[in-house]
């Protein structure tokens, strides 16, 4: 309803993990090109975790599109995504089956086992890989995390069939310190973890999605808003949707074009979100380091190919 108030083509601010609105902070874009090459160079077992809001499932809808694009030009990347974890053995397997489109007439274990063994090496063979995603892995059973092993374990001499992305809050780190857990630690090729935002990269955050979702002409949003937004928000970038999609509700309302502070404490209130004290300095964890120059890699400019499309499309990315 505020669309064309704001001169806006699409909704900034929306809680679905769309793709387009990904945003590549630092710690966003080095978990992207962990997960990433740990898939397209076989590593085996990948895991991402980050706080609740951080936007560990838009990660992974952009990785799997990404994987997708790559796949029109090369070998199909034959991907499985399991949202729910929270299953019994015999219903992950069958749902690991069905996500890659495996049929196993049979309903046991060594028969569906062996489906998907061959399916992975039918994939190999064809010069391609097979990736499993796992959302909200800090939800797994410690049987699961347990078969999640065995199956890590599929390998030929020149590399690992099947790549496993354990995506989850912090706490799935606290899970794998367990003793009985320490073999699937120790197969733990890659990872990566993702932070809430700083005050600048909450600035940058913002205009992004506003330029991303069509605006023209001045953001509704000053400075001196965007830091009440950011010290309630506390730069998770959940809740900076959540204070940013009621502020241009409410701005809309009151036909205001630009959002003063005092509207973000009002819809802060409604949504019960408190602004706890703030640190004195929040800056980047990379701020003052010295960054040597890399040779790219092929992730390296898939991800620049994507800013690029993006930016093409009226999206600004830091």
């Amino acid at each position: 309803m505020y669309l064309s108030f704001y001169n806006l083509d699409d909704e900034p601010f929306r809680l679905t993990p769309d793709p387009r609105f990904l945003h590549l902070s630092q710690p966003h874009q080095t978990a992207l090109q962990t997960l990433l090459e740990g898939i397209l160079y076989r590593r085996g077992l990948i895991m991402i975790t980050g706080p609740i809001g951080t936007g560990k499932t838009t990660l992974i809808d952009a990785a799997l599109q990404l994987l997708y694009d790559l796949s029109k030009n090369s070998a199909p990347i034959r991907t499985a995504l399991i949202f729910d974890p929270t299953l019994t053995r015999e219903e992950f397997l069958e749902t690991v089956l069905d996500e890659f489109g495996v049929s196993c007439a049979s309903t046991s274990k060594p028969a569906r086992l062996s489906a998907l063994q061959e399916m992975l090496l039918e994939t190999q063979r064809q010069g391609s890989t097979a990736a499993l995603f796992i959302d909200e892995a800090h939800l797994l059973s410690s049987e699961l995390l347990e078969m999640i092993r065995l199956l890590g374990n599929a390998d030929t001499f020149q590399a690992k069939m099947l790549q496993i992305v354990l995506c989850g809050q912090p706490e799935l780190t606290t899970m794998l310190n367990r003793k009985e857990l320490s073999a699937l630690k120790q197969r733990i090729a890659c990872r990566a973890s993702l932070r809430p935002l700083n005050e600048a990269e909450t600035q940058v955050y913002l205009e992004e999605r506003l330029h991303i979702a069509g605006l023209q002409g001045h953001s509704p949003f000053d400075s001196a808003t965007i830091y009440r937004i950011f010290r309630y928000s506390q730069g998770v970038p959940r809740l900076i949707n959540l204070l940013c999609e009621g502020c241009l509700v409410l701005g809309f309302k009151t036909q205001r074009k630009m959002i003063p502070p005092d509207l973000v404490e009002g819809v802060a209130n409604s949504l019960d979100i408190t602004a706890p004290g703030m640190p004195s300095e929040c800056t980047s964890t990379l701020a003052g380091m010295e960054v040597p120059i890399v040779q790219k890699s092929a992730v390296d400019l898939m991800i620049e190919a994507m800013k690029r499309n993006r930016a093409a499309r009226g999206g600004s990315l830091g």
